[in-house]
């Protein structure tokens, strides 16, 4: 049985990685305070807001299960996140549309969920944080093991002759204090951006992910939160 759902979850995730450049109807985007002077645009799609380069294209997710939005100045090619096109994404998978445990979400936040990023021969990570890791119980945790997880990296991608800076988030809130903040009926919460590898790249790779808003919560207020139920 475990096996069984193990699959599901990670076919879940599959499917809505390649379902993304599907678009959701356009009234279901908006851009918040439009005339501050910047060159990010804040965006929301539902429950998510995110901070987009204005000169990118942005969509909100179609997704049956992913919901969010993202962008990109090559939308055709952004939804393989590869490396190789500049763009970003801030979604979540809603465990109520899956019918799926909200604790078999760890399996999809260790494992396949950035996959083309974490296991390419033309990527490599320079810095990966892994805030809280409490295995579930049903995967030899301990008893009571809230089973949430939570982790971030920087790294490099060299993709047909193509440098670029990658950044990304991505948190299972399973049972623990995560669960408490965000979207409640999330089961994983994946930020992930690309930028060219220059002095500005650089920089903002890290703005886009740290700018991204799940219902109440930033990425600083889910990193707070899976500190408070790391195990000590």
């Amino acid at each position: 049985m475990r096996k069984i759902v193990a699959g599901i979850v990670l076919a879940l995730v599959a499917a809505g990685c390649r379902d993304g450049q599907v678009s959701a109807p356009v009234g279901a985007l908006s851009v918040l305070a439009p005339d501050r002077p910047s060159t990010l645009d804040e965006i929301a799609a539902g429950p998510v807001r995110a901070l987009v380069p204005d000169e990118w294209n942005t969509m909100p997710t179609g997704s049956a299960l992913h919901q969010g939005v993202w962008a990109s100045p090559r939308p055709d090619a952004w939804p393989r996140i590869d490396g190789s096109v500049a763009g970003m994404a801030a979604t979540y998978v809603d465990t109520g549309r899956t019918g799926v445990p909200s604790d078999y979400f760890y399996l999809a936040a260790t494992g396949p969920a950035l996959r083309r990023l974490t296991r390419s021969h033309d990527c490599r990570a320079d810095t990966r944080r892994v805030v809280v890791d409490n295995r579930p119980r049903f995967l030899d945790g301990r008893r009571g093991s809230p089973g949430d997880y939570l982790a971030t990296a920087e790294g490099a991608c060299h993709v047909k002759g193509a440098p670029t800076r990658w950044a990304y988030f991505v948190a299972a809130p399973g049972y623990g204090d995560m669960r408490r903040i965000g979207i409640p009926s999330s089961g994983l919460y994946i930020v992930v951006a690309v930028a060219p590898d220059t002095r500005r790249g650089n920089g903002l790779v890290r703005r886009l992910v740290e700018g991204a808003r799940f219902g109440n919560a930033g990425v600083r207020d889910f990193i707070a939160a899976a500190r408070a139920s790391a195990p000590r």
